[in-house]
């Protein structure tokens, strides 16, 4: 639409340049390790004579990248709300960058912390840690017995039926081939999502839950905010992951499993065992102590290998830093659940709905909230069928809202 206000114009211009100038800046794909990394490290430990992993990284300038970063920082109004936002995009990205160009040395964890926080960092309300909540639900699934399963839940799900499965699920949603599923033999996760397009490892195996958790989770978090993101006119940056969204894309994307019932107790203590784990990286464990970590945990070999190297993406695998995103999980879910019973207290689901118009912080969806009001920013052009069905989710954050005033220690024994 058109807009006099020339300031939306400025800044979607600004906003331009920076997608432009952060195209190189690939966090997750430059940190990553290579498949190929993984069976010789499997093969040491299986000759009983476990050999650290020698990870070499290339040399990363983005110092043209940077310079332009503070041209558009420089040229900011930070009295209107899109420059508020773009002045703190663009810190991220060249926080980012920074930390790119150390890869492989202790100053990652450094920049890292910055940009994702840290394990005993404390969760929304000044409550427990970060680590202390994973600690919470790590001791939970230990004390809950696998017996609990019912049968189907324990049959293992091959890559190709659950691309078949996937596949059905997605092109249901969209009326259409949005998304596509394939399989990569090359992926050391065993799932990834872009905007178009989920990777699911070959050969891997997938429990009944992965289903559900890759289409609310990866399809209709990741995938659906970037798409709407790229509806965007004005700010084409929302289709972005900048590094600043990711605990409100990861603790929405969580939320999501948690309130369509896709979330289950080992899945918790997967999350969990991974911020314990960057917590001992921290505090010196090297990677194989971190993978026998895993491997006392009860994950397979190369599940083990694959968690711990989320760990050491970027750092030396002598121990004493860590590549600490993992950490925004829990606190990112625990801030998303808050945030939507605040929204539901005050009247404000809409803006919950915003959250799905690109990718963005919760602060976001507050302070551009009259951008959406004035049509300036489009809302989301798809949301996932539980954010559409406002009373069902009214419902479930009342009964949390309310059951939060129960006291638990007041109780007595049932």
């Amino acid at each position: 639409m058109d807009n006099p206000d020339p300031s939306i114009a400025h800044h979607a211009a600004l906003d331009a340049r920076m997608v432009a100038a952060v195209r190189g800046i690939r966090l997750l794909t430059l940190t990553s390790w290579p498949a190929s990394m993984q069976a010789p490290f499997l093969e040491s430990v299986a000759r009983g004579n476990p050999q650290l992993p020698q990870v070499s990284y290339p040399k990363q300038d983005f110092s043209e990248a940077r310079r332009e970063l503070a041209a558009i920082e420089a040229a900011v109004d930070e009295s209107h709300p899109l420059g508020i936002y773009l002045r703190d995009s663009v810190r991220s990205w060249d926080l980012a960058a920074s930390l790119l160009e150390a890869l492989g040395t202790p100053a990652v964890d450094h920049f890292s912390c910055q940009l994702f926080g840290v394990p005993d960092q404390p969760m929304p309300g000044n409550g427990p840690t970060t680590r202390e909540a994973a600690r919470h639900f790590i001791q939970i699934a230990q004390e809950l017995d696998h017996e609990l399963l019912a049968p189907e839940e324990s049959v293992p799900v091959s890559a190709t039926a659950l691309q078949l499965q996937l596949q059905s699920d997605l092109d249901d949603f969209f009326d259409a081939r949005i998304i596509t599923v394939e399989l990569d033999a090359d992926l050391i996760a065993k799932a990834a999502a872009g905007a178009t397009r989920i990777r699911l490892r070959s050969g891997a195996c997938f429990s009944a839950y992965d289903r559900a958790q890759l289409f609310h989770h990866e399809a209709l978090v990741h995938s659906l905010t970037a798409l709407n993101g790229r509806e965007q006119t004005v700010l084409a940056s929302l289709g972005l992951s900048s590094p600043r969204i990711t605990a409100t894309q990861e603790g929405l994307a969580t939320f999501a499993e948690q309130i369509t019932g896709s979330i289950d107790i080992e899945r918790l203590k997967r999350v969990s065992l991974r911020i314990e784990a960057i917590a001992m990286a921290r505090d010196g464990a090297d990677f194989i102590q971190v993978f026998q970590y895993f491997r006392d945990a009860g994950q397979t070999a190369a599940e083990s290998f694959s968690s711990a190297q989320r760990v050491f993406r970027g750092v030396p695998t002598c121990g004493g830093g860590a590549f600490t995103k993992d950490t925004v999980y829990l606190r990112g879910l625990v801030s998303v659940h808050t945030f939507f019973r605040q929204m539901l207290r005050e009247d404000k689901l809409q803006v919950c709905r915003w959250l799905f118009a690109g990718k963005m912080t919760l602060h976001d969806a507050q302070a551009l909230a009259p951008l959406f009001e004035s049509g300036v920013l489009a809302p989301p052009r798809w949301l996932p069928q539980w954010l559409n069905r406002a009373n069902g989710l009214a419902g479930v954050l009342a009964f949390s809202l309310f059951a939060n005033r129960i006291r638990m220690d007041q109780i007595g024994q049932v």
